[in-house]
């Protein structure tokens, strides 16, 4: 991709967010806070919309690659939106859900695998997606660290091994970008909606599956482990205290630290941003595909994150239920 078409989809890109945010405004598309809300003001809500607009706009403009892919994309972005506005039937939105996955799963050939190896992705791609969910509850957090993710990626397709079209990274980041300057604020203009953090988790497992495929080393899922950390720890504490794991909670670490220790959002989503950064640099430089290396890793990031929480968070909080 030249600079000069870079330039003008970036343009088109703050234009397509701005339409939105009018329409959202005149619609009523808003985010109004509650009592498990990070924030405290009313918000419009989808601005992460511009996320699959970004790679739809790639696919049309850059031979329509990736067919199934995008069609998967398009499908689990517009479900999530119409649940952004107006609450569905759980079973319309999971079977739309698993219809994308399967999408995505095509356009991998991963039904070329053994079946466990269908199994096992699936258990990824929805863990993944509900992860990236849960997460995106602060001003910042999903933009910035979706945006690393991106960073990554275009320099291990750049520099490392090719695995993808570059020209979709860069569609990707520009429109993460474009979100990150309406998002990456004291006071947001916009939130992600669902169809914001869905559709950006659906893009990056889509890129990070296309890379583990090509390269056989699993070790690039170090690239999601900081997220992944929050949300299987907290699901443990949550088991731990027998609640109920798919309600709606304020259980997170960064929930904590925005919530209870006030700490400013910003700071919180660059801590999230810093910490994932030294994994990638780590993982490309150190472990690379050395699998005793990665389980070193993620062995030692969850003692020291486990190690944490009880040390700010404290035990009580952690193993009783309130």
């Amino acid at each position: 991709m030249s600079i000069v078409i870079a330039v003008i989809l970036l343009m088109s890109l703050f234009a397509v967010e701005v339409v939105y945010f009018k329409l959202a405004d005149q619609f009523n598309i808003i985010d109004k806070p509650n009592h498990r809300s990070s924030h405290t003001y009313v918000t419009i809500r989808g601005g992460g919309i511009i996320f699959p607009i970004g790679a739809i706009l790639f696919f049309f403009c850059f031979g329509f690659q990736y067919p199934f892919f995008i069609a998967g994309l398009f499908a689990i972005a517009f479900i999530s939106f119409l649940d952004d506005i107006h609450t569905l039937n759980n079973k319309v939105r999971l079977s739309v859900h698993l219809l994308s996955v399967l999408l995505l799963f095509y356009q991998w050939d991963l039904f070329e695998y053994p079946w466990y190896w269908i199994i096992i992705a699936l258990i990824f791609v929805i863990g993944t997606i509900n992860a990236y969910n849960f997460m995106d509850g602060i001003n910042g957090i999903t933009g910035s660290y979706s945006f690393l993710a991106i960073i990554m990626l275009f320099y291990i397709n750049s520099s490392v091994t090719p695995f993808t079209s570059s020209s979709l990274l860069i569609a990707v980041g520009l429109s993460l970008i474009v979100f990150n300057f309406f998002n990456f604020r004291n006071k947001a203009k916009c939130f992600a909606g669902d169809v914001g953090s869905i559709s950006i988790a659906f893009i990056v497992i889509f890129l990070i599956g296309q890379l583990i495929l090509k390269t056989s080393n699993f070790n690039y899922i170090l690239l999601l482990l900081v997220y992944g950390l929050d949300a299987v720890v907290t699901i443990g504490f949550r088991v731990l205290r027998k609640e109920n794991i798919f309600e709606a909670h304020r259980s997170h670490f960064y929930q904590y630290l925005s919530n209870e220790l006030k700490w400013p959002h910003l700071y919180v989503s660059i801590l999230y941003f810093v910490v994932q950064a030294i994994i990638n640099f780590l993982l490309i430089f150190v472990i690379k595909e050395s699998l005793s290396l990665c389980l070193g890793l993620i062995v030692l990031s969850a003692i020291v994150f486990l190690a944490t929480r009880f040390l700010v968070e404290g035990r009580s909080k952690l193993l009783s239920k309130a």
